[in-house]
């Protein structure tokens, strides 16, 4: 998922699209304490695109306090 994707969406969005991502990690690191998971990147992929999502949620509130 790319920065500026996510830059075109709505603050409500991004805030579900942060639950829907920490769920998918707590998925994988289940599968992968299971035996279960097949590809370990993706838990690196799922960080990444957490903290894009934070970055962007941060940058917009500091954004609107300091205007």
């Amino acid at each position: 998922m790319k920065a500026a994707e996510l830059r075109e969406l709505t603050p409500e969005e991004l805030a579900q699209r942060e639950l829907e991502l920490k769920r998918k990690l707590f998925n994988l690191r289940f599968q992968r304490a299971s035996g279960e998971l097949d590809n370990s990147a993706e838990l690196k992929k799922t960080r990444k695109d957490i903290a894009r999502v934070m970055t962007i949620i941060a940058d917009r509130t500091l954004g609107a306090s300091g205007s």
